[in-house]
């Protein structure tokens, strides 16, 4: 990795700092509180949002005919989700531990708090709910396959590719072929610190 595409990598992690600073601000001057699991609001936004809140009749009244039409195709996907939910977990459960690999947090990628919102109804709710579900679990199964690529094949593709996960900027450029092997044994090793950061809390006592 040469010196500017090293750069542009510490501007960008400085970006997500930014942006991450300006939402937490956001979410004070929006006046509500993460406790927890649950985001609480004030009473004073909480009655506001209820104002403006649509009763289950009049949005069915609202409802679009074509969102009628495709509702079948959006929840017929949802057993074809859990089916891919449950074969990335078995995958990474089996063979994450062979290759040394840190199994992923499940719980790190699926946000559930749209339910909080007093300005929605329950129908809404649960579309919203739907969505969580649908856009955590591919970011799950991304970073998945991404420490899987990671392991096998950290190469970056000769065109761009939109939608990389992060990992995918730090692997080797394309045509990149002095001493592979070694470089990839050092991707390797990165993983399996990542996996002894992860397990040192609970395996390490107390020292002496």
């Amino acid at each position: 990795m040469n010196d500017r595409i090293r750069q542009l990598l510490l501007q960008i992690t400085a970006l997500e700092d930014e942006l991450n600073e300006a939402l937490r601000e956001q979410g004070s001057r929006l006046r509500y509180q993460i406790e927890g699991r649950r985001v609480v609001f004030e009473q004073t936004i909480r009655e506001a949002h209820q104002r403006v809140k649509l009763g289950v009749f009049r949005w069915f009244l609202t409802v679009r005919p074509q969102n009628y039409l495709t509702m079948p195709f959006i929840y017929g996907m949802a057993l074809p989700m859990l089916a891919f939910d449950l074969s990335v977990n078995l995958y990474q459960s089996i063979c994450f531990p062979v290759y040394g690999i840190s199994r992923v947090k499940r719980r790190d990628y699926f946000v559930m708090d749209h339910q909080h919102l007093a300005y929605l109804n329950i129908i809404e709710k649960s579309h919203c709910l739907y969505c969580s579900y649908a856009v955590g679990l591919l970011a799950f199964a991304s970073e998945v396959v991404a420490r899987t690529e990671q392991y096998f094949c950290p190469i970056k593709h000769a065109r761009r590719v939109y939608g990389a996960h992060p990992r995918y900027e730090r692997f080797l450029e394309y045509g990149e072929a002095e001493d592979f092997h070694g470089k990839l044994e050092a991707y390797r090793a990165q993983l399996a610190r990542e996996r002894s950061e992860v397990e040192q809390p609970q395996c390490g006592g107390p020292s002496r």
